[in-house]
């Protein structure tokens, strides 16, 4: 299988990693709704076991659950992946979500991981969020400074546009991106992917199946049926006329990979490694069974004249 290194890392990773966002489970205000542990667990393991070295985490997943299922997942286990996480979104005793990147706020959301994660460094350390926008530089700088004392391995940041970045760069060299990329979503390819190829940035993308729109499982009958706490109902990809274009792109990616044996979930996270500016993307699993139906995606690739069958500009 073939690695990339991420950046200005050293770490070499798999094309695609082990999502953990709806591991966090529900009741918080981002949820997939209900999840049960062994079955995150289960997931996580099946991907390690089919070569997948990295897992993409966040303090505020489950506010606080999922770190701890990582941790859980990774025990005893002698092939342990790289494991990311990220700061920045912070939660009062209310459950109530709120952004900071005050330095103080930023070590001791570090300073937690570290202990949810029963790790003594972070591989990959990530500010979730550019916001506020007045505190870019101040929270950017306590990565930097936590990077010094070890606690960190790398550093990077998530959903920032070029200017957000550069602002980062100006005090230390960014390692990786963290955007939102499918084929529903290919906004950033304008701008933002130039901008890191330029910079030598790495990118792992998230949602490459946009949250689970892609994955040719998904249907209108499903989408009225989300558990209450499920943010896809609010989600406008799930919104009519949406809805009904993106599942016709979902069926196309079906049939092109019927061809090769493969899901259409497969043929969505391989739309978004085709750019070269990708490094790997994040795909969300939540049963053993679900990881199977994707794994393919660490080998699959499109050709030439399958990526302009899906046709998205």
């Amino acid at each position: 299988m073939q690695k990339k290194r991420l950046g200005n890392s050293d770490l070499e990773i798999t094309p695609m990693g082990v999502g953990a966002w709806a591991m966090g489970g529900g009741g918080w205000a981002f949820a997939w709704g209900p999840q049960d542990d062994d079955e995150s667990i289960s997931a996580i393991h099946e991907a390690l076991d089919h070569g997948v070295n990295w897992i993409d985490t966040a303090a505020v997943y489950g506010l606080g659950h999922s770190e701890e299922v990582v941790a859980r997942a990774l025990e005893g286990r002698s092939n342990r992946p790289y494991v990311f996480t990220k700061c920045e979104r912070v939660w009062n005793a209310d459950r109530q979500i709120s952004a900071s990147l005050k330095a103080d706020s930023v070590r001791r959301e570090c300073e937690a991981s570290l202990r949810r994660l029963k790790v003594d460094t972070i591989d990959l350390y990530q500010i979730h969020w550019p916001e506020p926008a007045e505190d870019i530089e101040e929270g950017w700088g306590a990565l930097a400074k936590l990077r010094e004392e070890g606690k960190l391995r790398w550093i990077g940041v998530s959903n920032f546009n070029p200017g957000q970045m550069e602002r980062c760069r100006a005090i230390t060299p960014i390692t990786s991106l963290q955007p939102p990329y499918s084929a529903v979503s290919p906004e950033i390819e304008k701008e933002t992917l130039p901008y890191c190829q330029e910079h030598q940035i790495g990118v792992i993308v998230y949602s490459p199946m946009k949250s689970g729109l892609l994955a040719g499982t998904m249907t209108t009958e499903r989408v009225v049926a989300f558990p209450a706490d499920d943010f896809r109902r609010r989600a406008l990809a799930f919104q009519e006329p949406n809805l009904t274009r993106n599942l016709a792109l979902a069926d196309k990616m079906k049939e092109i990979g019927a061809r090769h044996g493969r899901s259409a979930g497969e043929v969505a996270i391989a739309w978004t490694l085709r750019h070269p500016a990708v490094t790997g993307a994040i795909v969300g699993m939540r049963s053993a069974a679900q990881a199977r139906g994707v794994l393919g995606a660490l080998e699959f690739r499109l050709t030439g004249e399958e990526i302009a069958e899906i046709g998205v500009a």
